[in-house]
């Protein structure tokens, strides 16, 4: 891979727009050919980027979240058109909001909706309902118990009708514990992160490891700011017990640059055919459409089992998705190329351009 080329070139020009930290890593044919850190992981600029940080990975948690449901569908645990509230009860009688009214839901809400983001679901985090449950579990708000409050808010479409970006992954989060019986981390910690060497990945970050997170920050595009906002996850944490699985895993580049080139490589951690499955379209026309319309613009995009995905006949090559923090993953099967890059900025204004590293990669592959 060209060292001096395009992606040098487009993480330098991410340097100019004042982004604190940066690390990125690409692998080709299970080898690490590129590398570069940039920036310091404390805000007194005193401790330049070594690649031990650990980030809060956002929406980046929802691949392992999938990679762990997809588990057991392989083991027959769960099914793809098992209904939600097998597993979880109080999904069983939703309501939707139409033209300001509540009416009774037809469509049964199954896991592959959650899976593909069209159960209608939202991602209000701040809910009056989810509110009371942080209220009334007095902060704790475990992962399973915080469903009997989400289930209480009302969907904005029948289940399968459109695509939505939205909570869905949490609530499969929740599946993947009733329906394992374990703790959704400890499912995780001994399926994913114990099996490949994942040492400092976890939904369930200790308050003493908190140091150990890289400075984040909240861009102010008005003041062209960085503002520092605490090491905690923001927004998505919605108490102490909860293990978001839509944004709660906290790892870093090493960590998770590994489960990529396992997810990439198959067998350790899902079957070749399974996700050969993941990353094929999985979603109708309609709800594509609407992905496109209210989601991101890129046509060569479709959605599979939580990702995004090549369209067939598309330009596009890759599968993966992004952090609300600026994380971005991205897995080439044709090249067999796994691209990691991570920063720590909220609202961040490289969030609209980060896409082009993918082509740069390819481009310095050539």
């Amino acid at each position: 891979m060209k060292q001096n080329g395009e992606t040098l070139e487009f993480l330098k020009y991410l340097e100019t727009l004042g982004i604190p930290s940066i690390d990125c890593v690409v692998h080709h044919h299970g080898k690490p050919v590129f590398r570069y850190m940039s920036g310091y992981s404390d805000e007194a600029k005193t401790c330049p980027i070594n690649g031990n940080e650990r980030y809060n990975l956002y929406s980046c948690s929802k691949l392992i979240t999938c990679t762990a449901a997809l588990q057991l569908v392989e083991n027959d645990t769960i099914r793809l058109d098992d209904t939600v509230y097998e597993y979880l009860p109080e999904f069983r009688n939703m309501k939707k909001l139409v033209d300001g009214k509540l009416e009774d839901v037809k469509n049964t809400m199954t896991l592959r909706h959650l899976f593909t983001m069209t159960a209608g679901l939202t991602y209000d985090c701040n809910s009056e309902n989810i509110r009371r449950g942080i209220e009334e579990t007095k902060g704790v708000m475990p992962t399973r118990e915080a469903m009997k409050y989400l289930a209480c808010d009302p969907l904005i479409f029948e289940p399968g009708e459109y695509w939505n970006y939205s909570l869905c992954h949490d609530v499969l989060a929740a599946v993947v514990e009733v329906a394992s019986g374990k703790r959704f981390s400890q499912y995780v910690k001994e399926n994913i992160f114990d099996r490949i060497g994942m040492t400092r990945s976890t939904f369930n970050l200790p308050e003493n490891e908190l140091s150990e997170i890289a400075t984040q920050y909240r861009y102010n595009g008005e003041t062209n700011q960085y503002v520092p906002c605490g090491p905690q996850i923001q927004c998505y944490k919605w108490g102490t017990e909860f293990e978001s699985g839509g944004a709660g895993c906290i790892s870093t580049l090493q960590d998770y640059s590994t489960f990529l080139e396992n997810l990439r490589a198959g067998e350790r951690l899902l079957r070749r055919d399974t996700i050969s499955r993941m990353i094929c379209p999985q979603i109708s026309k309609k709800a594509e459409e609407s992905m496109h319309a209210n989601f991101t613009s890129t046509q060569s995009y479709s959605y599979g089992l939580g990702v995004r995905c090549p369209r067939p006949g598309g330009v596009e090559l890759d599968f993966g998705w992004g952090g609300a923090a600026g994380a971005y993953l991205a897995i080439i099967p044709s090249k067999e190329v796994t691209l990691f890059y991570v920063q720590h900025v909220l609202s961040s204004p490289i969030q609209q351009v980060r896409g082009e590293l993918r082509h740069a990669v390819i481009k310095d592959l050539q």
